[in-house]
């Protein structure tokens, strides 16, 4: 398989050697910045299809006329994050994942 190179940055000297201080053992300034490439890449990815997903949804509750008030929306996923964290304070100390 071929493999492909990125285009070259310039930066100032001062953000190489920022970059450089925090490689971990045996990390490369190539292997970090193609990490973080693909990290952004995914980031991004990801936001636009969580800005597509809220815009399906918008599009159906016009559609529909069905619509949640914010509080009550919010107060449905601050109980359900809530649980969740008991939940997952209970399962501390047992051996294998908290259910």
């Amino acid at each position: 398989m071929k493999t492909a190179q990125l285009p070259p940055v310039r930066v100032e000297e001062s953000v190489r050697s920022e970059i450089e201080a925090v490689l971990h053992d045996g990390e490369s300034l190539s292997q970090f910045v193609e990490k973080a490439a693909l990290e952004a890449a995914r980031r991004r990815k990801a936001q636009a299809e969580f800005l597509a997903r809220g815009r399906a949804s918008l599009a159906r509750a016009k559609q529909t006329g069905e619509f949640y008030p914010a509080d009550r929306v919010l107060a449905d996923m601050r109980e359900r994050l809530e649980t969740r964290m008991r939940t997952q304070r209970k399962g501390k100390g047992k051996t294998g994942p908290a259910r």
